[in-house]
This record gives structure tokens, sequence and C-alpha cells, in this order.
């Protein structure tokens, strides 16, 4: 699983960087004074999480079990939790950012009104993930996903009300999107919310002790569990898979509106103005004898 998810991590860097100089050479073409210190806010957001997700696939690890592939404070889950959890900030934030931008570009208020709710969402699923690793209670796992089913379940719908307001590649490119967030939500609402409520739940059957705010911080700084057992990550390995994958593509293509977001406005679907139709109006005609 190691190999695997290092070899992905390195390509998803490589395009990175070369996303990095896409950009350079556009500004340079622009003649844009002090290109190289110019950042595109969607490439910067892009690349908490590229490497975000380069940094936790180098070194996986479990946060409620503790569990991890190698003896390092680095695998703690104090250090690898706050860099996900501004990976995942970072993420966020791309998606509300592309979705305004085509709301505006659309006048869809629905896509502008979720786009301004991904963040607050998905702040509150970060809080839930801190809960769930303090406490070691998978209840904040269970609310931690099911936050981000729902955020991706209102960004899939708002980008359904935007496919019938473009033509051409840009109907394309949003259909192709909302297929993915559907895909998405359904595997996080048939496998992974699933599997942390049935954790859970065997935990509340075996009547689990919780970690309490110091004792918990003390233990998720300082307790690593090494283990190279498979049966201990066979529940990780579908999510991971996913995640420093499909995701961090998913990451990196949203970097590439900021390439096109000029174009946008040509492909939208001009509605044509209806003008009211006059009608004749009889006029009575009096007859003078």
């Amino acid at each position: 699983m190691g190999g695997s998810l290092l070899a992905v991590s390195a390509v998803n860097v490589a395009v990175l960087l070369g996303l990095c100089a896409r950009f350079r050479d556009v500004l340079f073409a622009k003649g844009t004074k002090g290109a190289v210190l110019v950042v595109e806010p969607l490439l910067l957001l892009a690349a908490a999480y590229v490497l975000g997700c380069a940094f936790r696939s180098v070194l996986p690890r479990a946060d409620v079990q503790r569990i991890c592939l190698f003896d390092t404070w680095l695998s703690s889950v104090m250090v690898g939790r706050s860099v996900a959890t501004v990976a995942e900030l970072a993420f966020a934030a791309q998606w509300a950012i592309v979705l305004y931008a085509l709301g505006k570009a659309a006048h869809s208020d629905t896509a502008k009104t979720v786009a301004k709710a991904i963040l607050p969402l998905i702040a509150l699923a970060e809080i839930c993930s801190w809960y769930a690793v303090i406490s070691t209670d998978f209840l904040g796992n269970v609310l931690e996903n099911s936050l981000w089913t729902v955020t991706f379940l209102l960004i899939g719908v708002a980008l359904s009300r935007l496919v019938i307001r473009f033509h051409g590649a840009v109907q394309f490119a949003i259909a192709a999107a909302a297929a993915g967030v559907a895909g998405y939500v359904a595997f996080m609402a048939s496998v992974d919310v699933p599997m942390y409520f049935g954790r859970w739940q065997s935990d509340v059957a075996t009547g689990k002790d919780y970690l309490g705010l110091i004792a918990g911080l003390h233990d998720l700084a300082t307790r690593w569990v090494v283990t190279h057992d498979i049966a201990e990550w066979r529940d990780e390995i579908a999510w991971m898979t996913l995640y420093f994958s499909t995701a961090v593509w998913t990451s990196l293509m949203l970097v590439g509106f900021a390439l096109v977001k000029h174009l946008i406005p040509r492909y939208r679907v001009r509605v044509p103005l209806i003008r009211p139709t006059r009608r004749p109006v009889a006029v009575p005609v009096r007859s003078f004898r």
C-alpha cells in the first residue's frame, strides 16, 4: 500500500509543479510585472492540498486507532491531523471559489448560495474530526463524513442547475464534475459513513471508555502504534486509495479553471428577451346621424 501511494503522490507533485510553470509562463506572456511573485489563489490552495496529501501518503496512519507504518513523531496524529485540516480546508475553498465563479457567470443564485456554505460545513466537519481523534469516539467520524457527504450533495445539486446554463466544452466539464460528485456521494453513503457507524456501534456495545480533552491531546501527540498487518489496514485501503489519487486529481483540475475562467462567459446560454406582443385593441365607432 505504501509504495503505490508514494508513486501516485510523486506523480501528483510533478503535475503540480507543471501547473506552476504553466501559470508563470502565462503571466510572463501577459507582461505582468513581478510575475514571479504573483500567486493564483487556486494554485496556492491546490499546493496545500497536494503537498498535504503527499505527506500523509508517505506516512499513512489511522487516527482513532493510532496505527501507522513508520515509527517517527511525524506519524503522530497531532501532526497528521493538523496537516489534514489545512489541506482539506484548502480543497473546500477551491470548490467554493470555482462554484461561486460559475454561479456568478450563469446568474445562478443556487450555485452562489451553495458556494458560500461549503467552507462553514467543512469547518464543522473538521471540528467533528478533531473530536473523534481526541476522544477516540468514532461518532465524530460519522458526523465528519456525513457533513462531507451533505456538502457534496449540495455541490451536485448546484452543478445540475448550472449544466443547463452553459453549452459546449463548459457544459461537458460541468456534467462530468456532477457525475464525479454523484459517485463520491454514493461511495460515502454506502461505504465510508457506514464503516464508521459500524465501528461506533461496536464500541458502544462493548462499553468503550473515551478519552477526555487533556488525556486525548496527550495521547494523540505521544502514542502511535507501528503495524504492517494488512488486517489492521484493510478497511482503510478503499478511502485512502481514492483520497490520495482521485481527490488530488480533482484538486489539480480545479486549478485549471483559473487558466480558462476568462473564456467561461462565451459558453453561457443566452436567454432571449421576451418582448410583449401588441394586440390590436377594438375601438368602438360611434355613428352620428
